[in-house]
């Protein structure tokens, strides 16, 4: 098996997941750490002696053989790390969202395709099981077709701690770009659906710590006639994480009502819910490896680019429309492309920066 080497960019609370991943996959390296931070390059370069350090993808890149980068840095300003990751010949795996404008996001996915690297989005909430067994139980016949859904998220997140990233308190719109858009897509991927329309509202309470809109109700509208009713906050005045996902079909209901699990179901006139069988599972552990394995078995050549960023655009476009629909106080429509999955088994098309070395 091919050893895959990696350059992680971005060296914050984040890092530590992904370096975890990394050193337990025997068929991967970490060659390369990058952080304009220096006390948080000098910590994982500790942690890491084998590997070459520095402040920017560029030069680190510059002085080794590597084969694809994580980038784990804030969305804004990422044009200079993916020019570099392209000019080096790197494929790129990018944590969510790709970018904070829907500008941004495709300007990197053309730069990308152009390049002839493939550049996937760390969409890990699709690889938890609750997630897949959800999307299973929708597609079997006994519940039918979800009509309608509400989609609830309660939260106080308190940005100041040291475990959390500290841009996102100065962010416009930060529920939306960092929370939600984990949202829109797992309904995206779990339905199956495109939205064709969404009306909202953002908005702050008084004690909110954010400088932008903590808080997210919005009306969306899916292909088929399925409406769902979401409810998003970062400034819930409880210090307790409130779940709610609710599909109801015509055969009955699914629910999911715990972010990392509690999967049930019910017919109609059913006495008590019926739970969904969930395998061990360790939270943002077991869901970021299942993404890495997709991507670097599809790195060499056994398996479609999960998460794809012409896929991912899909979702930022309902972030866009969400802030459109609240500023002008109208339903935005959606006319949202449908990309079509790569293959299975295609090979990929990038080149890595040893072989442009020779």
């Amino acid at each position: 098996m091919t050893v895959l080497r990696v350059i992680l960019v971005g060296l914050g609370a984040r890092s530590r997941v992904w370096r975890r991943v990394l050193q337990d996959d025997a068929g991967c390296r970490i060659v390369g750490l990058v952080d304009s931070n220096a006390a948080n390059l000098g910590a994982a370069m500790a942690d890491m002696p084998g590997a070459v350090g520095g402040p920017s993808l560029e030069t680190v890149a510059a002085q080794v053989a590597a084969d694809a980068v994580i980038l784990i840095t804030p969305p804004g300003g990422r044009e200079a790390q993916i020019a570099a990751a392209c000019a080096a010949g790197l494929a790129i795996l990018a944590e969510k969202p790709l970018a904070d404008t829907v500008a941004a996001a495709k300007a990197h996915t053309a730069m990308a395709a152009a390049a002839g690297v493939p550049l996937c989005v760390g969409l890990n909430f699709r690889y938890m099981p609750v997630t897949r067994a959800l999307k299973a139980l929708l597609a079997e016949d006994q519940l039918g077709a979800p009509e309608i859904g509400r989609f609830l998220y309660e939260r106080w997140r308190d940005g100041r701690q040291a475990r959390l990233n500290k841009y996102p308190l100065t962010m416009d719109q930060p529920m939306l770009w960092e929370q939600s858009i984990h949202h829109f897509d797992l309904m995206r991927f779990v339905y199956g659906r495109e939205p064709v329309a969404i009306a909202a509202r953002t908005w702050n309470p008084s004690w909110s710590m954010y400088a932008g809109d903590a808080n997210v109700s919005a009306l969306i509208t899916f292909e088929g006639g399925l409406e769902v009713t979401y409810q998003g906050t970062w400034a819930a005045n409880w210090d307790h994480l409130g779940f709610d996902w609710r599909s109801d079909c015509p055969g009955g209901i699914a629910v999911q009502r715990d972010m990392f699990g509690d999967l049930a179901f019910a017919r109609r006139d059913d006495k008590a819910l019926t739970p969904v069988a969930l395998p061990p599972f360790e939270t943002w552990i077991d869901d970021a490896a299942a993404l890495w394995a997709e991507f670097a078995a599809h790195l060499r050549g056994a398996g479609a680019l999960p998460c794809p960023a012409e896929d991912h655009l899909n979702s930022l476009r309902m972030v866009e429309a969400c802030i459109q629909a609240a500023a002008t106080h109208q339903t935005i429509k959606l006319n949202v492309p449908i990309v079509a999955a790569e293959p299975v088994g295609a090979a990929p098309s990038h080149r890595n920066n040893s072989q442009q070395r020779g």
